[in-house]
């Protein structure tokens, strides 16, 4: 559980690098440098994408957009110095436990 937890994390932040870095570019006049580590993060985002489970696909990637929620708020404290507000906390409460439903609820095969 941990080791899936953590490669969520990970695929997550691939995502989210590979996605900043172009926002940067087009919104904040970064170098046209960083399109490179941006599309180097998003074949790792793919790459981490194909480690996940495959037992029912569907379900794994609404587990991991729990976790990339989550993630998403830590990198709006963390990297753009933005707290998070009560509500946004309460939302990635909510919504991680809607992951764990998913993932952990019993399943009749």
């Amino acid at each position: 559980m941990l080791r899936t937890t953590l490669l969520f994390v990970a695929t997550a932040v691939a995502e989210i690098v590979g996605c900043y870095l172009p926002y940067l570019w087009l919104r904040k006049g970064a170098g046209a440098w960083v399109l490179l580590p941006a599309a180097l993060a998003l074949a790792a985002f793919v790459w981490l994408l194909s480690l996940h489970p495959q037992v029912a696909p569907g379900r794994v990637y609404a587990a991991y957009g729990g976790i990339y929620v989550a993630v998403a708020l830590a990198w709006l404290w963390l990297i753009d110095s933005v707290r998070p507000s009560p509500w946004d906390l309460a939302g990635v409460a909510v919504i991680l436990i809607g992951a764990g439903i998913i993932v952990f609820a019993p399943r009749q095969f």
